[in-house]
């Protein structure tokens, strides 16, 4: 009978061990994913930080030109109404030779 309950025991204590160290696996696995999703999140934070930087230039190198474009159409029309025939320059065009 005692070796009946000491086997018992033996066998309890082993599945234990054994539920606890794949416990601890499951506990790291947890973790590691956590910091794996952590650094997934930064890492996307980071790509649309850049896209959003690269856009905001790119809409204000877009508004310049196009504020440029109007500038000179509108000037060029208004000395046409006139009849002025002197080339049209904006602020952003460089002197041109005369």
């Amino acid at each position: 009978m005692k070796i009946r309950t000491f086997g018992s025991a033996m066998v309890a204590l082993v599945l234990s061990a054994g539920l606890a160290v794949a416990q601890d696996g499951a506990k790291q696995d947890m973790k590691t994913a956590g910091h794996d999703t952590a650094s997934a999140t930064k890492s996307a934070g980071r790509g649309i930080k850049k896209g959003t930087v690269k856009g905001a230039k790119a809409t204000k190198h877009g508004t310049a030109v196009g504020a440029t474009k109007t500038a000179r159409g509108t000037k060029k029309l208004g000395k046409a109404i006139v009849g002025d025939k002197t080339p049209t320059t904006t602020p952003h065009d460089p002197p041109k030779p005369q």
